[in-house]
């Protein structure tokens, strides 16, 4: 299913109602997974070589609906908490928020910005922001930069990779998720290691018995 969302979208490179459906993906993503939004913004950035669709506009609305859907998430964790739906509960997201708990506390910014490149992290970080009360404004702060950063290097590395293999932008798509797959590893890899501590180097269940959140 995500592959045809994928190529459906591609599909519309050269409509100008491409890109509300980019936005409409991107705000989707950030908060309902898994949506290929990464995959569609670096397909269309490739695509974009040939003068369709528009580079500029692009990466607007990308940053445009990653922002809203930043927003819906962290609205979604001060409505409901982060724990009423059924893939909340999995034993992944569940870890996940509980290491964002924690590290909100200290380190929001790097959290919201550097969140935004790892699919599952980013809505975990940001409803847990909303469940929590994390501050609004700084939040949104925080999430401009998050949100253009993201489009920005999505769309780079797309544009990258289609130059690359500029003979077949297919080639150069699948090239530039891999990347795109990559990064958000390392980055998810990276800011688990930076925002380590000794407290968090602990078992969840431990931190329960010493009565921690």
């Amino acid at each position: 299913m995500l592959d045809d969302v994928n190529d459906f979208i591609t599909g519309l490179a050269d409509q100008p109602w491409v890109y509300f459906a980019v936005f409409a993906l991107c705000a989707l993503d950030a908060f309902f997974p898994p949506l290929p939004s990464e995959s569609v913004v670096v397909s269309l950035a490739v695509l974009s070589l040939g003068g369709a669709p528009n580079v500029w506009w692009l990466g607007v609305m990308a940053a445009s609906g990653a922002f809203i859907g930043d927003n819906i998430a962290y609205q979604i964790g001060q409505s409901v908490g982060v724990d009423r739906f059924g893939w909340q509960r999995t034993a992944r997201v569940h870890k996940m928020v509980g290491w964002a708990r924690r590290q909100l506390e200290t380190r929001g910014g790097l959290l919201i910005i550097a969140g935004r490149y790892v699919p599952i992290g980013r809505i975990a970080i940001n409803m847990t922001a909303g469940a929590t009360r994390y501050p609004r404004r700084t939040f949104m702060a925080f999430d401009i930069v998050a949100g253009v950063s993201w489009a920005a290097w999505s769309i780079i590395v797309g544009r990258l990779a289609g130059h690359w293999v500029d003979d077949n932008p297919v080639l150069g798509a699948a090239i530039a998720i891999v990347i795109a797959v990559l990064i958000g590893t390392a980055i998810d890899h990276l800011i688990r290691r930076f925002t380590s501590g000794r407290r968090d180097d602990k078992p969840e269940s431990e931190l329960l018995r010493e009565g921690r959140p």
